[in-house]
């Protein structure tokens, strides 16, 4: 029996991990300082939280899986083995009934008697067809306790492959729990962002429950992974002049970063930019974040490196969902920068 082992297996290590969803506290509980209720935005916060540590769970169990992939292989060696071991001891038992049967081993044993030349060709003839025997009955059971545990090993094979593929049908299905939660919660989010917009009034900042900042120097990216999209003064249909800033392709709800410590001078939710903050930096620049979800900050706020002050969206004039990020010299529009060796001559390269 030969079994079906597939590239990759994949391991289950991600499950316990994502028992955090049935364990996460619900929206009510969440803790609120002052501004507006958390709802949907800390929902969105904490499902990116929940899919970084499936993420993280479901790498951890990749790796595990190439290594229990080429353990399976070399169990299919050993099964492998097993069988040509199996075979050569049923070619010694054709082997030696062929020779009993030569010999004479087959004959009755009164006919032996009347065949033999003396009692002493007789006793070495039954000695000869004891010793037969005793190769026949133990080449009989050596190949039985062969084929037994073979047998024995082949359903443990059969019974894992089984395992790991439950569990990856489990893994598939949590996974596309999570996403299909987070795209709702977006959809959601986004929903709020337009209200706002459209009334021309924000709903305030929703003061969330952010993870202990870890930066280890004065200026971050403002957002943490990302694609680079439209770039400072691209030109095109979008804009009526060249684009001001440096556009970050990121999902709807994805935490943004203030780039430097500094002071919240500005927070919008009208206009062209939609749901926006401006932040006064060090040096005299302003840094600019746009097209945004929610804020968790006000107006008059001082902020650090690293720590959030919104989420991304698609608000106000947006293609798509985005961070549009600008870095000025005055708070207003029509004094940006080019935003990309500025971060790099503060030691955040883009890329």
């Amino acid at each position: 029996m030969r079994l079906p082992w597939r590239h990759p297996l994949l391991v289950p290590a991600v499950l316990c991990a994502l028992a955090v969803l049935a364990a996460r506290p619900t929206d009510a509980a969440e803790k609120r300082r002052d501004g507006a209720d958390p709802g949907i935005s800390a929902q969105v916060a904490r499902l990116y939280e929940d899919a970084a540590v499936a993420t993280q769970q479901y790498e951890k169990g990749r790796v595990e899986a190439e290594a229990q992939r080429v353990q399976a292989q070399r169990f299919e060696a050993l099964l492998d083995r097993e069988r040509r071991d199996i075979a050569v001891l049923h070619e010694d038992l054709g082997r030696i009934a062929r020779t009993q049967y030569r010999d004479g081993g087959g004959l009755p044993l009164t006919a032996q008697i009347i065949l033999a030349g003396s009692p002493e060709e007789l006793m070495r003839g039954q000695q000869v067809f004891s010793q037969a025997n005793l190769a026949v009955n133990n080449s009989i059971e050596k190949s039985r306790r062969a084929e037994e545990r073979l047998a024995k090993d082949e359903a443990k094979a059969v019974a894992a492959w089984q395992s790991l593929e439950k569990r990856k049908a489990e893994l598939a299905g949590l996974k596309s729990d999570i996403e299909q939660k987070l795209e709702e919660a977006r959809l959601q989010l986004q929903g709020q962002a337009d209200a706002s917009v459209a009334a021309g009034a924000c709903r305030g900042a929703v003061r969330l429950n952010q993870p202990p900042t870890q930066v280890v120097g004065a200026w971050v990216a403002p957002v943490e992974t990302y694609a680079l999209s439209a770039g400072f003064g691209s030109g095109g249909s979008r804009w009526a002049n060249r684009h001001t800033g440096q556009d970050f392709a990121v999902p709807i709800g994805t935490p943004v970063r203030a780039v430097g410590a500094g002071r919240v001078v500005k927070v919008s939710c009208g206009g062209p930019f939609g749901i926006e903050i401006v932040i006064e930096q060090a040096g005299g620049y302003y840094t600019q974040y746009a097209h945004l979800a929610a804020v968790t900050v006000d107006q008059g706020d001082q902020v650090v490196p690293g720590q959030w002050i919104g989420q991304s969206g698609t608000s106000g004039n947006s293609t798509g969902p985005h961070l549009h990020f600008e870095v000025r010299v005055t708070p207003e529009l029509g004094s940006a920068v080019d935003p990309v060796p500025w971060l790099a001559a503060r030691g955040v390269p883009l890329g």
